[in-house]
């Protein structure tokens, strides 16, 4: 289902508002049968068609190579025809036409059938050995042999099929037109993103009737004239022409770079307009004040500071001391210390008088979060306790799942200012949630949250606070740029000292005594006095998804499920579906190699109460064995879980499983990871498991993880269920654009912040921002 934006900008009235030719319906523009095949696309407006850029250009001389062709593939060929027979069929009335179609080397099965001979003549007369063509359909085989049935075709000589059924051509042509046949002819071809329901060149038909007719008036400008020349770009309508109609290479190779440039510039307008519009409001300073909580927290800490933590504090202390909001992304691999450095700045906000909120997107990580918060504080954090320090603060908690009184007593002690630093999930942002001198919002995870909710909690104050944003996950820099451009960023590398690092394996699932040893490497970490995790990807046989309480990050190719083994020793064989708590626990329970050994469970199905309990119980070595869904992957700090054993590992992407790594090898003690997975190898999915396991490098995985996924799901789109307006822009290549993009919208909204004298540009603007209903790089 498309989101409510996404529908009211398709709606008519809204679609044509302002938006002339653009906004046009395609109902409006072409026959209900086409129309209604382009709508299968996503395409409804002419703006949308105009958008749906070729996905690459064809050759009319060059050939497809056939032998690249998966089964079930839906695939646009250029080929020439080899042979064709028409025949009768053997078992029943009809006829059929079979062509074979070749690239020089291998070649493909064409199968027409018709009720007689003569209703296939019409195909057999257009696909005559000889000729080329563009040929597109569902890769099927019948009796081991390759085939497209029924397909749709373009020959080279102007004549389309369809089916069983085409369109004839005829009449003399003049010396103009023949010469115009000619240019076309040596034109490069553009290859739509088609589907069943309406072939590539049904679309670049549709595209250059609406295209022939379109002047500048029509097609606004997003970009300004002087950024334009200077990077020698074509204007909005030339790109156009130059991408969906070229005459030559260059043409589409310039309109592309144009269009580029635009979804760069626009996009890191709507930053600069977001990070203006924040900085516009003061906030108050809250500067260090010397031999208060944070000194006194520096001297108690039992370790020293990292170079990196340390330059990064510094960096946070002068920006919260400034009354403007300090606006900042802190990201790190997983056990940099982030939230020591986030805790130092609270504790100087509460120095200076205000409270500061911490948001956590799941109650374990709450629950994590004030655990670490209050040890660390010791009675630094035990303000109204008989143990309390003398300048003591308050640390409180807030959730859903709260009882009553707790929930009562947390709200007063925010309220009333009692609790310097209030930690909780979602609950924070309910409206009874007073923090009246709120100075200082850090939000934890930051792609688990929308742009919205961070700002709802900062709008409790009545003074803008000043926000924090963490995220372990590691992000490339261009990402960075675009996912959070409103934000500066800081990041952590380092890790503390004294971390003894993680091996990771990959181990097959087919493998039946590579899966035993698994068993056994886990029993011999427990006997050796460690933990360990057993994760599954969601909790029970019958949920068609992962756990609620994180986004099930697939990143798959489509591989089988993983397969586990019932006993140990016994051949691996296929489940039903993906590896799920609710079978996983009882089957280790029945392991030999796991004999005596007492084995809890965690998931998002659980009370906080009960999820409490568990990791309490895995923590002391009560039950070293906890099998889990993904509720673990953040935040969970236990120093003896030493062995991780990731199920059906090939349904996460590798910044999951990174995440999941970082639970073990936190102490003194060697981390073991063994991702089991039915990928075959050579898929897309293994060559993710092989990088997960070559390196522990978060940022490097990050790099890989660009390159091996879609740039939608990198920006977060796949996972919330958005597309992406991001159409051509690579955010690993094109970093050089988004350098200079960013610089000149930041340069551009500075001096006219709201766009007076860019109408093209504002359009293009408020479209995004309605689009994505203003949170279109919200990472959920």
């Amino acid at each position: 289902m498309e989101p409510v934006a996404r529908q009211l900008r398709h709606d008519l009235a809204f679609a044509g508002a302002g938006r002339g030719r653009l906004g046009n319906s395609l109902e409006r523009e072409f026959d209900p049968r086409t129309a209604k095949a382009l709508g299968k696309l996503g395409l409804r407006t002419v703006d949308d068609l105009l958008r749906h850029y070729p996905r690459r250009y064809a050759d009319r001389g060059r050939l497809s190579t056939l032998n690249d062709l998966q089964l079930d593939e839906h695939v646009t060929v250029i080929a020439r025809v080899a042979t064709a027979d028409t025949r009768p069929m053997r078992n029943r009335r009809g006829a059929i036409l079979t062509v074979q179609i070749t690239d020089g080397t291998d070649t493909l099965t064409l199968t027409f059938f018709g009720k007689h001979r003569g209703s296939l003549e019409f195909h057999a007369r257009k696909l005559r050995p000889g000729v080329t063509g563009m040929f597109t359909g569902t890769v099927s085989s019948y009796r081991g042999t390759r085939q497209l049935t029924h397909p749709d075709y373009e020959t080279f000589g102007g004549e389309h099929g369809q089916g069983t059924s085409g369109t004839r051509g005829g009449g003399a042509v003049g010396p103009s037109e023949e010469q115009e046949a000619v240019d076309r002819a040596e034109r490069p071809i553009p290859i739509y993103p088609a589907g069943q329901s309406i072939p590539t060149w049904k679309i670049r038909t549709c595209v250059e009737a609406v295209l022939d007719t379109l002047t500048n008036e029509d097609v606004p400008e997003p970009l300004p004239a002087d950024y334009r020349q200077a990077h020698q770009l074509p204007d909005a309508l030339t790109a156009l022409r130059g991408i969906h109609s070229p005459h030559n290479e260059e043409d589409w190779r310039r309109a592309r770079e144009r269009f580029r440039h635009e979804e760069a510039f626009v996009l890191q307008t709507v930053l600069a307009q977001r990070r203006a519009a924040a900085l516009e409001t003061p906030a108050v300073a809250r500067p260090a004040r010397p031999g208060g909580l944070r000194d006194a927290f520096d001297a108690r800490l039992p370790f020293e500071l990292t170079a990196g933590q340390r330059e990064v504090g510094e960096t946070l202390e002068a920006e919260l001391a400034e009354p403007a909001p300090m606006m900042r992304l802190l990201q790190g691999e997983v056990g940099s210390g982030k939230t020591v450095v986030a805790l130092r700045a609270m504790l100087q906000v509460v120095d200076a008088g205000g409270q500061a909120a911490l948001l956590a997107p799941t109650e374990v990580l709450a629950q994590q979060h004030l655990r670490t918060i209050r040890e660390l504080l010791g009675p630094l954090g035990e303000a109204g306790m008989l143990t309390a320090a003398d300048e003591a603060t308050r640390v409180v908690l807030l959730t859903g799942s709260m009882g009553a009184a707790a929930r009562r007593t947390a709200l007063a002690d925010a309220a009333s200012g009692a609790a310097g630093i209030v930690v909780g999930t979602h609950a924070l942002l309910s409206e009874v949630v007073q923090i009246p001198d709120l100075g200082l919002v850090v939000v934890d995870e930051q792609h688990r949250f929308g742009v919205e909710q961070r700002d709802a909690l900062r709008a409790k104050a009545e003074v803008t606070p000043h926000l924090l944003v963490m995220t372990a996950t590691p992000i490339p820099r261009t990402v960075a740029m675009t996912s959070f451009g409103d934000l500066e960023t800081s990041t952590l590398r380092e890790l503390p000292q004294g971390r003894a690092g993680v091996s990771t394996t990959v181990v097959p699932a087919d493998r039946p005594r590579w899966v035993e040893r698994t068993w056994e490497r886990l029993r011999q970490e427990i006997d050796d006095g460690g933990r360990a995790y057993v994760v599954c990807p969601r909790i029970s046989a019958t949920e068609p998804a992962a756990d609620g309480d994180a986004p099930l990050d697939t990143g798959t190719d489509g591989g089988e499920p993983a397969q586990l083994p019932l006993e140990t020793g016994e051949s691996a064989r296929p489940r039903s579906g993906m590896a799920a708590v609710e079978e996983v626990l009882p089957m280790l329970r029945e392991l030999p190699a796991l004999e005596d050994v007492f084995i809890g469970q965690m998931h998002g199905r659980m009370s906080s109460e009960e999820k409490d309990a568990a990791m309490a119980d895995f923590a002391s070595g009560r039950t070293p064995v906890l099998v889990a869904t993904t509720v673990i992957e953040v935040g969970v700090d236990v120093p003896d879980a030493s062995v991780m054993v990731i199920l059906d590992a090939e349904r996460f992407g590798l910044s999951q499983l990174h995440q999941l790594r970082g639970r073990i090898g936190r102490g003194s003690r060697p981390g073991v990871c063994l991702a089991m997975t039915a990928a075959p190898p050579g898929s897309t999915a293994f060559e993710r498991l092989t990088a997960f396991a070559q390196t522990a490098d978060g940022f490097a995985l990050a790099e890989t993880d660009l390159r091996l996924r879609r740039e939608g799901d990198v920006l977060g789109a796949s996972q919330s269920g958005r597309s992406t307006s991001l159409r051509l822009l690579r955010v690993l290549t094109d970093a050089p654009i988004i350098d200079t993009a960013r610089a000149a919208a930041r340069e551009l909204v500075a001096r006219d912040p709201g766009l007076s004298g860019q109408p093209g540009l504002a359009r293009a603007v408020a479209e995004m921002v309605d689009e994505d209903a203003a949170a279109y790089l919200e990472r959920t």
